[in-house]
């Protein structure tokens, strides 16, 4: 019989202050090509990858890194903060370097569920990488005792480092939606991806993890591709403000709100670990609501780089292919290459998330009931809107 205890003036909420980040001495990333600074590109997942060239890259490395936009990312901009080298990617790590401050996991088109859920739907060709989460935090676990050989060094080596566990789910949705499944279909997988994520986070606390942020899902119906792939002829299926369809802005807010909760659930779990939830969503959308003001001169929904269209995207010429042509001054974009965002872009996102209110530690504060053995993974929320919209554009080449 499970044991409920009613834990009176006792809730999680997330605080609204602002948060910003303390100096960390080390900083482990988990993630997708949102945060791969070079991964994808070390595992020869393809022999001539798209972000192995320039233009990837041009603007401040001067040259392709792997890292999948014109410069920084996210990652990078947390680093600098607190006076960090940029992370190497794990795949490129040599035998008896110093990776004291901290190791990139990440890698471009990984998934938080693993590949075996891809085959068993029968789209696992569709994989660009089978690098999924519960990979890189095998890959930390493998590294862990070059980092601390006991459990007071590890103990005291963790409190001034900084887990980012994501963005990484997106993907998760892009394979089936780019091969024809609707928002619909999708929709069912969202609490195995959750599930995926508190996972491997709760692992990542096992291993001596403290200070955890988690991010949610960017604003995707803003994003090229999707708005070249799901063109809908109705005007009501676009939000008038921003020119983003509604339905895909939708699906990820129900993700970002299923994520929370469920990382609440790991905070009542974990009381002593400090877990932030990263609000991309919001940090995202004032360059879509108002991208002019922003500094995006531009424009936020059209791609620097690609190969054509209303949104400059185009399955057969993308950024780095034959026939595309690339912006002048990508710090002038939102959108990089049709599915990834510019370093401009990456710099008003991690500046709203350092130094704004869009990084959120969870807080106990009012009241709950917590059952003892239950898994917060389980938890769902009702729809409030879904859509039918099928893809059109057949098989489309992917690497997210």
């Amino acid at each position: 019989m499970k044991l409920f205890i009613l834990l009176a003036s006792l809730s999680l909420t997330l605080c609204s202050v602002s948060s910003s980040l303390q100096q960390y001495q080390a900083i482990f990333n988990f993630g997708d090509s949102l945060s791969d600074t070079g991964n994808y590109l070390l595992s020869s997942a393809r022999p001539f990858p798209i972000n192995g060239k320039l233009p990837y890259g041009e603007t401040f490395f001067h040259n392709a890194t792997g890292r999948c936009s014109d410069g920084r990312l996210i990652v990078d901009f947390f680093a600098e903060e607190s006076g960090l080298p940029y992370l190497p990617p794990y795949l490129g790590l040599k035998k008896d370097q110093n990776v004291s401050h901290g190791v990139n996991f990440a890698v471009a088109g990984a998934t938080a569920l693993d590949p075996e859920f891809f085959y068993q739907m029968k789209i696992g060709s569709s994989l660009t990488t089978n690098y999924s989460l519960s990979t890189q935090v095998a890959w930390f676990k493998k590294l862990k005792p070059s980092l601390c050989s006991t459990k007071q060094d590890c103990d005291n080596y963790f409190q001034n480092a900084l887990f980012l566990v994501g963005e990484i789910g997106g993907n998760d949705y892009n394979y089936p939606l780019f091969v024809g499944s609707s928002i619909d279909q999708i929709k069912a997988s969202v609490p195995r991806v959750i599930g995926a994520i508190t996972t491997a986070t709760s692992a990542l606390i096992e291993e001596g993890a403290v200070e955890l942020v988690v991010p949610g899902n960017l604003p995707i119906g803003c994003s090229a591709v999707y708005l070249t792939s799901f063109q809908e002829s109705s005007k009501a299926s676009y939000n008038e403000t921003n020119g983003c369809l509604k339905a895909l802005n939708t699906f990820a807010e129900y993700h970002n709100s299923e994520l929370k909760r469920a990382l609440g659930f790991l905070k009542a779990k974990y009381p002593h670990a400090r877990i932030m939830y990263a609000d991309y969503f919001e940090a995202a959308m004032p360059m879509f609501v108002a991208p002019q003001r922003n500094g995006f001169s531009s424009g936020s929904l059209t791609a620097c780089c690609g190969g054509g269209g209303p949104y400059n995207f185009n399955n057969s010429a993308w950024c780095g292919r034959v026939g595309h042509v690339a912006c002048e001054d990508p710090s002038l974009y939102a959108n990089w290459d049709g599915i990834h965002l510019t370093e401009a872009a990456y710099r008003f996102i991690a500046n709203g998330l350092i130094h704004g209110n869009f990084t959120t530690p969870l807080e106990l504060t009012s009241t709950t009931l917590i059952a003892n053995g239950s898994n917060p993974d389980n938890f769902t929320t009702p729809f409030e809107q879904t859509s039918s919209m099928e893809l059109q554009v057949g098989h489309l080449q992917y690497m997210g």
